[in-house]
């Protein structure tokens, strides 16, 4: 399949790095795309660019470094609104700086209208206190307050510590994002996430008897993945559902109640690829929407010409229909 459909049409990934001044932004950025770090960086660094083959997902990423200077604000702000997400720094070793990620920079990101995903990271990590909170408790209440906020990292520049961690995850949020699947407020899947995957469980449920059975489990996962579900991992994902939702499986197979927890589930622990792969093999967009090319366009007939549905056509609709009716 190609990139473009792949992502949802998405075929590079912009980047802008943002944060107060000396948090270690050109730092970041000359150590990722040289996987070194220099004695002498610039002040702010020129637009980098990291090549599709960095990354699994093979996309490239232009990377934006920014100035957080009075005199450089309009560039600031232009950056961050073409950004497709934003690397927002803070320095582990200057708590000032992390204060300011809730006092200003988040508060001024939502001013600006800027509605990408925010990946938090932490410079310095080598010179982060050890008595300090852990990063879970640091960002918690952050990350509660500002729902932007995709995923929170420490890095070493210095070190080389989970460098490219930072830019794949940023990579990641905007390839596979999470706004559109899952409702953070609710921890629930969306509605119409729901919609397009209960579609995906009746094209998939081929007999028609409310569950996929082993042998339609394994044909989707061909059909998603590209390859076979051995028979101990089909038994181990049932038995993940049936024991934190026993509706979830049934004697014929995985309900769609269980294949809807299994998604939920995948989102949860930010497995988020795997839904996307699964709504976009089936045709969805990044907006869960069926992709314009999968729909027939209307075509042009004279005004003594007439349309028929064909015989096939005919019983195929009748068994749908007599499927769902359920007084018959």
């Amino acid at each position: 399949m190609a990139a473009s459909k792949e992502f949802g049409g998405r075929t590079s990934v912009r980047v802008a790095v943002v944060g107060d001044e000396n948090t270690g932004k050109s730092s970041l950025v000359v150590s990722v795309a040289t996987e070194s770090f220099p004695e002498n960086v610039p002040e702010v660094m020129p637009p980098t660019r990291l090549p599709a083959d960095y990354y699994p997902d093979r996309v490239p990423i232009t990377i934006i470094d920014t100035s957080s200077r009075e005199e450089h604000r309009a560039r600031l702000i232009a950056e961050c609104q073409q950004a497709d997400a934003i690397v927002l720094t803070y320095a582990c070793d200057r708590p000032a700086t992390l204060e300011r990620l809730s006092s200003y920079w988040l508060p001024e990101l939502r001013r600006l209208d800027v509605k990408v995903p925010v990946i938090v990271v932490g410079c310095k990590l080598d010179l982060r206190d050890e008595q300090q909170l852990s990063l879970e408790q640091l960002m918690a209440p952050i990350m509660q307050r500002f729902r932007e906020i995709e995923t929170c990292i420490e890095c070493s520049a210095l070190k080389q510590i989970q460098v490219p961690e930072v830019f794949y995850y940023a990579q990641k949020a905007v390839l596979h994002p999470t706004a559109p699947l899952f409702d953070q407020e609710t921890q629930s899947l969306k509605p119409r996430c729901v919609k397009a995957l209960k579609r995906i469980f009746i094209i998939c449920d081929q007999d028609r008897d409310g569950a996929l059975s082993d042998a339609e489990l394994n044909d989707f996962q061909v059909r998603c993945f590209n390859a076979p579900l051995q028979p101990s991992e089909i038994v181990g994902v049932k038995k993940v559902v049936q024991e934190k939702m026993p509706e979830g499986v049934n004697d014929q197979g995985l309900t769609l109640t269980g294949f809807l927890f299994l998604h939920a589930l995948f989102i949860e622990k930010g497995r988020l690829e795997t839904t996307w792969t699964v709504l976009r093999k089936f045709g969805y967009d990044n907006e869960i929407k069926l992709r314009d090319d999968l729909l027939p366009l209307p075509f042009k007939r004279a005004s003594d010409q007439s349309v028929e549905l064909t015989n096939i056509a005919m019983e195929f609709l009748k068994g749908i229909f007599y499927m769902f009716d359920i007084d018959n």
